[in-house]
């Protein structure tokens, strides 16, 4: 029992070690654009979102989406922390690091939207919660013109210019 001691203490130590800098992990990851920040801490968890002025040009689902695709950049980020501080503790290749790596759901990074290259207006009404309007639907096709009748022949103008030129 004495000889396993001296490894008992090394692996606490490891354990404490491991535990202070988890309390701290976290991970921010930005947008292409720069129009969201997103910062997670150990768990994944959202702990800040920041807006960039780029965000502002951008319709709502895009915005929403560019949220998204950076929160997922960010897990990413902290569940690499995560296992980078286990390893030492538990081991890199143990059956315990595997069982950890199958609990931190691999994030799908989707790729972040290409960006328009100019913004496009968009225009709300007051209630700029709501969504935005549907189009109209395309007004009713002219009706064709009757044609003409080869036996009418009367012409108002008598061939010459309606402006009353000849």
């Amino acid at each position: 029992m004495n000889a396993l001691s001296p490894e008992i203490a090394e692996i606490r130590q490891r354990a404490a070690e491991a535990q202070e800098q988890l309390k701290h992990v976290s991970a921010t990851a930005t947008s292409q654009d720069g129009a969201v920040t997103a910062t997670v801490n150990t768990a994944g968890a959202l702990q800040e979102l920041q807006f960039g002025s780029r965000a502002d040009e951008m319709p709502r689902a895009a915005l929403a989406a560019a949220v998204l695709a950076t929160a997922r950049r960010a897990q990413a980020q902290a569940a690499q922390q995560l296992t980078a501080i286990m390893a030492p503790v538990i081991g890199e290749h143990s059956d315990a690091m595997k069982f950890l790596e199958e609990q931190i759901p691999e994030p799908e990074i989707p790729e972040e939207p290409a960006a328009p290259s100019t913004p496009q207006p968009q225009f709300f009404d007051a209630q700029d919660d709501a969504a935005p309007p549907a189009r109209p639907a395309a007004p009713p096709a002219r009706p064709a013109r009757p044609a003409a009748d080869p036996a009418d022949d009367d012409d108002y103008y008598g061939g010459g210019s309606f402006l009353g030129r000849n």
